[in-house]
C-alpha cells in the first residue's frame, strides 16, 4: 500500500505516472518506438499533475477548471483500471502489447495497431491536445504547513472542557432551574376540590421536557451533555443518545434500553422496535429518570421515542433539534418548555478565541488584536465558527496582513445568512489551506453516517488501504496517518470523543456542518457516491470510485439502477437494512467493509476471489461463520478483521496470504499450522493458546515481522480442558516463541488470563526487548524480580493482587518506563502505599492507580518527572467509604500538570464517598503550585 497514492484533487495519477512510465518504456524496447511520443505523454500527465495540485489550493477556480480537473481525475483512474486488469494476467508473452492495446483504448486511440511506431504517434498526437490547456496550468502558489504531528492540548480541551470556555454557565443554569423548578414528583395542577386535589395528588406527574432549540454549530449538544453531567447522579437511571437526520430507530432503542438498565448493548439484540419501546417503558415505569434525546430532526422520530416514557413516573427529558415544528411537538408531548439557545456574547467570544489560539487574551499580540476582534464580529457569536476559524488561524503565519487577507475572504456571507453560509465559507478556507495529504483523509470521512463514533486506528487503516497517506522518511504509514488525525483535530475539522487513560485520542467525531460541508465537496468531485441518505441527490457521475450504502430501518435499501460498480475502489456498509451486493460486480475493489452487518452470511463471500486488489476487508460483527478457502487467492489483501465473527476456525490458505500484515480474531479462533510463510505479519490478536497445536505455537516465533502480539490463556474456550502435560507443552512452545520474537522486531505484547503461565517462569518468559506489555484479566499475586528485566520497556500495564513496598521498588527500577498503570484486588489493605524518591521511576511521566484500596501518597523526591496521576476510585469499597483520608501529598510531585480522576459508584447510597474524593481532588489541584488540570469524572 506504500507504493500507491490516490488523491481527493489528483486521482490516480500518482500511480498512472510510476506504471506508465514504466510501461510504455518496457513497450519501446519491445517494438522500438519512437522515444520522443512516449516522453511528450508522460511530460503532459507531469504537465496536469502539477496543475491539479496548485488548483487544489485555489478557493473557488472557475467552472470550465473544475470540469477538466474531474476530467482528469477520471482519466486517471480509467488508466489504472485498464492497467490493472492486465496485471492479473498470467501469460507474459506478449502482456505489454496487451496493456497498451487496453491503454489506447481508455485514452480513446483505436484499438488495431498497425505498426507500433503509430502507437505512439497517435499519442504524441493526443498529448498535444491535450497540451493547449497548458495555458491554464500557472496559477498563484500557495504555501502550507503541517506544524503539528501530535494533538495540540489546547484544541482537545476545547473539544472536551468547552462547557468552561464558551460561555456556558448562564445557559446551563437556566436550563437547570427549567427542569427543577418544580418538584418532579408533585402535582403540577392544584384544584379547588378537596377530593380532586387528593386524588392528582396520588398520581406521579408526566415527566417534564425542556427541548433546546438553534441553528447548527450553537453548542446545542454541548449544553444538553453538561446539564445531563450535573444532573444525573440525582436520578435512579439515564441515558444520552443521538438521532441524526438518518435514524436508525432499532439502534436508538437499543442504545436507550443498554443505557437505562446497564445492559451490555450487545444484549439488547433481541425485539422489534416494538418490543423495545415496552422493554424500555417496563424498566423506567417505577424509576425516576433522566434521558437526553439530542439532533432529533423530524416530527415522525420524536413520535416514535417518546412512546418509551412511561406516564406513571416522573423523569425530566432534554431533546435538541435544529427545528422549531419538533421543538414545539417535544413540548407539547409532556410538560414542557422550549429553550432557544443564543450566540456567545463578545466577552465569551474573546474568551474562546484566544484560549484556541495563544492560552489567553494576555498572550495576543498586540499587532493582532484589531484584526482579531473584526474576526470575532464577523464568527457573530457562533462556537462552530469561531472554533474553526482560530484553528485555521493557529496554521497560519502570525501576521497582521495574513489575518486580514483571511478576514476580508470572509466576505459579507453574514449578512446573507448568519448561521450557514458563514460557516461553510469559514469551512472553505479550511480546507483549502490543507496540504494534499490532509484533503483527500477529511473527505473520506464522508462515507461515515451523520454521528458516527469513529475509532482512529480503524480510521487510519482504512486511509492507508485507500492510498490516502504519503509514505515519507523513516515515518510508518500509520504513523504518518497518525499525523494526520492529530492535524485534522488541530484544525477542529473533526472532535476527538474518547481518549485512553494515558490521555491520547481514541475516537473521533465529525460535527454536523462539517460532515455537510466535506459530502458537497466529496460529491461535487465524484470522490464519494453516498447512497441511502434522505434528500442527498447521488450525482451525475455514473461511475461510482467509493461507495457509502447506509441504510436505515425504514425498509431494504436496494442499490439504484444506473451505477457502474465495476470502477468501485471501495465499498462500506452501514445498517442491517442494506441489500448486500453481489462481490462479482467490484472487480477493482481495494477496500471492501462489511463491519457490523449481521446480516452478512457466508454465502455473500460467494466470488471473493475474483477481487484481486483488495487490500483491506473488515467483516468483524457479522454473522460469518466459515472463511472460503479462496481467501489465500487474494494476492494483495493487507488487513482482515474477523473479531465478533462466528469463525471458529480459519482455512488453510490463510497462509498463503503473503502481504497480510494485520490479522485480527478473536480468541477461540484456532489457525492453521503454517504461519511461518506469513512473514509480512506486523499485528497479530488475538490468540487463543490452548486453541492451537504446538506446532503453530512454535511456528510464532519465525514471524521475523511480528510488532504486536496479544495472547490469551483462558481454558474455558477449549473443547476439553486442557491436560497438565499438554498445557506445560503449550506453555513451553510459547514461552520459546516469545523468546525469539523478542530477538527480531516483538515490540508490544498483551497477556490475559495468563496467571498460571506466568507464574510458573522460573526465568523471565518474555522477551527483554518489549516497549509495551499489558497483563490483564487474571491478576498476578505480586511483582516479581524478572518484571525488572525489561530495559526497554516504556509502557506497563499490570493487573497485580498486591504490589507492596518491595514490587514498587521493582518497577522503579525499570530505566525506560514512561507510563505506569496499576490495576489490583479490591480487597482491604493493612498499609498506604507510600512511594518515595528511593524507589527509582526517573523516566515517568504518566501513573494510574486503578480501583486499588491500597491508594498511593507521594513522598518528596517521589516521581520527579511525573506529569499525570490518574486515581480510579471504588466508592463501593469499604476502604474507600470508612477511611476517609484522601491527602495524596500530590504538592511532592513537582512536573505535575494532569490529574485524571474517576470514581465509579454502583447505587446512590455512597454519594457521600463522591462528594468527598471530588472535594480532595479539587483541594489537590487548587494547592499545588503548577495549578494542575482536574479531569474529574463520576462513572
Amino acid at each position: 500500500m506504500e507504493g500507491i497514492v490516490v488523491s481527493a484533487v489528483t486521482g490516480a495519477l500518482d500511480a498512472v505516472l510510476g506504471k506508465l512510465g514504466d510501461l510504455l518504456a518496457q513497450e519501446y524496447r519491445l517494438c522500438e518506438g519512437d522515444p520522443d511520443d512516449i516522453w511528450s505523454l508522460t511530460d503532459e500527465l507531469t504537465f496536469m499533475h502539477a496543475f491539479l495540485l496548485k488548483m487544489s489550493e485555489e478557493e473557488d477556480p472557475d467552472a470550465q477548471d473544475k470540469v477538466w480537473m474531474n476530467a482528469v481525475c477520471e482519466l486517471s483512474y480509467d488508466i489504472e483500471d485498464s492497467l490493472d486488469d492486465f496485471m492479473q494476467e498470467q501469460d507474459t508473452d506478449g502482456i505489454m502489447k496487451k496493456m497498451l492495446k487496453g491503454l489506447m483504448n481508455t485514452l480513446g486511440l483505436g484499438g488495431k495497431r498497425k505498426r507500433d511506431h503509430q502507437i505512439f504517434q497517435n499519442l504524441k498526437i493526443r498529448a498535444a491536445q491535450l497540451g493547449e490547456t497548458r495555458g491554464r496550468y500557472k496559477t498563484r502558489q500557495v504555501i502550507s504547513n503541517t506544524k503539528n504531528a501530535t494533538v495540540d492540548p489546547r484544541a482537545l480541551v476545547i473539544s472536551k472542557h468547552a462547557s468552561k470556555l464558551v460561555g456556558i454557565d448562564k445557559p446551563k443554569a437556566e436550563l437547570i432551574k427549567l427542569l427543577t423548578e418544580e418538584d418532579g414528583c408533585a402535582s403540577t395542577q392544584q384544584q379547588s376540590k378537596p377530593r380532586k386535589r387528593k386524588r392528582q395528588q396520588q398520581q406521579p406527574p408526566p415527566p417534564k421536557v425542556v427541548s433546546i432549540v438553534g441553528s447548527g454549530g450553537m453548542g446545542k449538544t454541548t449544553l444538553a451533555y453538561q446539564v445531563y453531567q450535573d444532573l444525573r447522579g440525582r436520578f435512579q437511571c439515564g441515558a444520552f443518545v443521538s438521532v441524526s437526520r438518518n435514524p436508525d430507530m432499532k439502534k436508538i432503542m437499543r442504545t436507550i434500553l443498554s443505557e437505562v438498565s446497564g445492559q451490555e448493548y450487545g444484549d439488547t439484540k433481541a425485539g422489534s422496535i416494538q418490543q423495545l419501546i415496552r422493554k424500555i417503558r417496563d424498566f423506567l415505569a417505577d424509576k425516576r429518570y433522566f434521558i437526553v434525546v439530542d439532533d432529533i430532526w423530524k416530527n415522525e422520530t420524536w413520535n416514535v421515542i417518546k412512546c418509551a416514557f412511561p406516564m406513571t413516573r416522573c423523569g425530566i427529558i432534554v431533546t435538541t433539534t435544529r427545528m422549531k415544528d419538533v421543538a414545539n411537538s417535544c413540548r407539547s408531548s409532556f410538560r414542557g418548555h422550549i429553550y432557544g439557545i443564543r450566540p456567545l456574547d463578545m466577552e465569551h467570544s474573546r474568551q474562546l478565541f484566544y484560549t484556541r489560539l495563544f492560552g489567553s487574551e494576555g498572550n495576543c499580540p498586540s499587532y493582532l488584536k484589531q484584526v482579531s476582534e473584526q474576526i470575532l464580529e464577523k464568527c457573530a457569536g457562533l462556537p462552530l465558527a469561531i472554533i474553526a476559524i482560530a484553528g485555521l488561524l493557529d496554521n497560519t503565519q502570525k501576521t497582521e496582513y495574513g489575518w486580514t487577507q483571511l478576514k476580508d475572504s470572509i466576505g459579507r456571507a453574514l449578512e446573507r445568512n448568519a448561521s450557514v453560509e458563514l460557516m461553510m465559507k469559514i469551512l472553505s478556507l479550511s480546507y483549502f489551506d490543507l496540504p494534499l495529504d490532509l484533503k483527500t483523509c477529511l473527505l473520506h470521512l464522508s462515507i461515515f453516517p451523520e454521528d458516527s463514533i469513529i475509532e482512529k486506528k480503524v480510521l487510519i487503516r482504512r486511509w492507508t488501504a485507500e492510498g490516502c497517506i504519503r509514505k515519507e522518511g523513516r515515518y510508518t504509514v500509520y504513523e504518518l496517518g497518525e499525523r494526520c488525525f492529530n492535524e485534522l483535530i488541530n484544525r477542529s475539522l473533526i472532535q476527538p470523543v474518547d481518549t485512553n487513560n494515558y490521555g491520547k485520542v481514541k475516537s473521533c467525531k465529525v460535527h454536523d456542518i462539517v460532515l455537510d460541508f466535506i459530502i458537497s465537496k466529496s460529491t461535487e468531485d465524484n470522490f464519494i457516491t453516498l447512497v441511502g441518505i434522505p434528500n442527498l441527490p447521488i450525482g451525475t457521475q455514473s461511475k461510482v470510485r467509493r461507495l457509502s450504502l447506509q441504510g436505515d430501518d425504514q425498509g431494504k435499501l436496494i442499490m439504484p439502477t444506473g451505477l457502474a460498480l465495476s470502477h468501485v475502489r471501495s465499498l462500506i456498509v452501514f445498517g442491517d437494512s442494506v441489500e448486500i451486493p453481489c462481490l462479482d460486480e467490484f472487480s477493482h475493489l481495494r477496500v471492501l467493509d462489511f463491519g457490523g452487518h449481521h446480516q452478512l452470511e457466508d454465502h455473500h463471500l460467494l466470488h471473493i476471489e475474483r477481487l484481486f486488489l483488495l487490500r483491506y476487508l473488515n467483516l468483524s460483527d457479522t454473522s460469518i461463520c466459515n472463511l472460503p478457502e479462496q481467501i489465500g487467492l487474494l494476492g494483495c489483501l493487507e488487513m482482515l478483521n474477523l473479531e465478533d465473527t462466528h469463525v471458529g476456525e480459519l482455512p488453510a490458505s490463510i497462509v498463503d496470504l503473503g502481504k497480510l500484515t494485520h490479522l485480527l480474531v478473536d480468541k477461540a479462533v484456532k489457525f492453521p499450522d503454517g504461519i511461518a510463510k506469513m512473514q509480512a505479519l506486523e499485528i497479530l490478536k488475538c490468540v487463543g493458546v490452548f486453541w492451537q497445536t504446538s506446532n503453530f505455537l512454535q511456528e510464532l516465533g519465525l514471524l521475523k515481522n511480528l510488532m504486536k502480539l496479544a495472547l490469551d490463556f483462558e481454558d474455558r474456550y477449549a473443547t476439553r480442558e486442557p491436560s497438565l502435560s499438554l498445557k506445560i507443552v503449550h506453555e513451553e512452545a510459547i514461552g520459546s516463541s516469545l523468546h525469539n520474537l523478542g530477538t527480531q522486531n516483538l515490540r508490544s505484547l498483551t497477556i490475559s488470563n495468563g496467571r498460571s503461565f506466568l507464574q510458573q517462569r522460573n526465568l523471565c518468559p518474555l522477551p527483554p526487548t518489549l516497549h509495551k506489555l499489558e497483563i490483564y484479566l487474571e491478576t498476578v499475586p505480586q511483582v516479581t524480580e524478572w518484571m525488572g528485566s525489561f530495559g526497554n520497556l516504556q509502557q506497563l500495564l499490570l493487573d497485580v493482587e498486591e504490589v507492596g513496598q518491595e514490587g514498587l521498588r521493582i518497577l522503579g527500577g525499570l530505566p525506560a518506563l514512561l507510563i505506569l498503570q496499576l490495576t489490583g484486588a479490591e480487597r482491604p489493605s493493612k498499609h498506604r502505599l507510600t512511594i518515595s524518591g528511593e524507589l527509582g521511576f526517573r523516566c515517568l511521566r504518566q501513573f494510574h492507580h486503578v480501583h486499588h484500596s491500597m491508594y498511593p501518597k507521594f513522598a518528596a523526591g517521589a516521581m520527579q518527572n511525573l506529569e499525570t496521576i490518574g486515581i480510579y476510585v471504588d466508592a463501593d469499597n469499604s476502604e474507600w467509604k470508612w477511611n476517609r483520608r484522601y491527602d495524596f501529598k500530590m504538592e511532592n510531585l513537582p512536573c505535575l500538570t494532569t490529574i485524571r480522576c474517576e470514581v465509579v459508584i454502583k447505587t446512590n447510597i455512597n454519594e457521600s464517598v463522591v462528594t468527598d474524593v471530588r472535594d480532595a481532588m479539587k483541594k489537590a489541584a487548587s494547592t499545588h503550585p503548577n495549578r494542575p488540570t482536574l479531569l474529574f469524572q463520576r462513572i
